[in-house]
């Protein structure tokens, strides 16, 4: 279960909105953080979590990544309006790039094999102009990139979601991260391996289905709160999880795009 039968994850937070000093309304504090994990501690589902990360091990070295700073005109600080926690189906993510180095945590199977992983929980506007590179913000220590490398398998990407859409929600990246880590681990996930095989029972998987098996399985989470991305080529990218300002599932705005509903959709299993 990942919210209660109101489809709520607030329970016994404060009911007020969630308010950030950082960018205007919409940043997570140290109380909010303490209140999501009083929630979410009795709400994770071990098995799915374990099953997007079968067997993965930080090592004992990882490379720091390098410091992104945002380009000229990159940097948005518009107020919060909800989230999306964006899920990339790794499979096809690392399809062909098994031997590229700088995918070879997520990719090689060096430290461990991934079904969905977390590229992200992203900050949203009233429209697309979401904020970003609220501000500027060094190397990320390597103990942080341990601590979320099972989660977020590259050292690069999760320094780029930091300085990206972190600084947008928390003063520090372990409030940020440890945010995402909570709603990552309370998304329950459906057998992917069975719906890749529906087109040969001659019912062939949507994107319309793909949302409905989310909702099926996690209560509280409605079908149109989850949109799908594909590659130009029908498979499966990206699961995206629309929120609203007290992080609770909300049907995905408009400009929140993703394939349209009666496409067929491929899953790559892997090899």
């Amino acid at each position: 279960m990942w919210f209660d039968e109101r489809g709520s994850i607030k329970n016994h937070c404060s009911p007020e909105p969630v308010e950030g000093r950082l960018s205007g309304k919409g940043a997570l504090t140290g109380s909010t953080l303490r209140c999501l994990i009083s929630v979410l501690i009795f709400t994770i589902s071990t098995s799915s979590v374990q099953a997007q990360a079968w067997q993965c091990r930080a090592p004992k070295y990882l490379p720091r990544p390098a410091l992104e700073l945002p380009e000229p005109g990159q940097v948005r600080r518009t107020p919060i309006d909800g989230y999306i926690l964006a899920l990339s189906w790794s499979h096809e993510y690392c399809r062909g790039r098994e031997r590229d180095p700088s995918m070879r945590y997520q990719c090689s199977g060096e430290i461990g094999e991934f079904g969905f992983v977390l590229h992200g929980l992203w900050p949203e506007a009233k429209g697309p102009d979401y904020p970003q590179y609220c501000r500027n913000v060094g190397v990320l220590p390597r103990k942080v990139v341990a601590d979320n490398i099972c989660m977020t398998p590259s050292p690069q990407l999760i320094q780029h979601e930091w300085a990206k859409h972190g600084t947008c929600m928390a003063k520090t990246p372990q409030a940020y991260f440890g945010a995402a880590r909570l709603l990552f681990e309370a998304v329950e996930f459906p057998d992917m391996a069975k719906l890749s095989r529906q087109v040969e029972r001659g019912t062939p998987l949507t994107a319309d289905g793909l949302a409905e098996a989310f909702a099926d399985i996690n209560e509280g989470l409605p079908a149109n709160a989850v949109r799908v991305k594909t590659n130009d080529k029908g498979w499966l990218q990206e699961i995206r999880v629309c929120l609203g300002k007290d992080l609770k599932p909300r049907r995905c705005p408009g400009f929140v795009k993703g394939t349209p509903g009666p496409t067929v959709v491929k899953v790559w299993r892997g090899r």
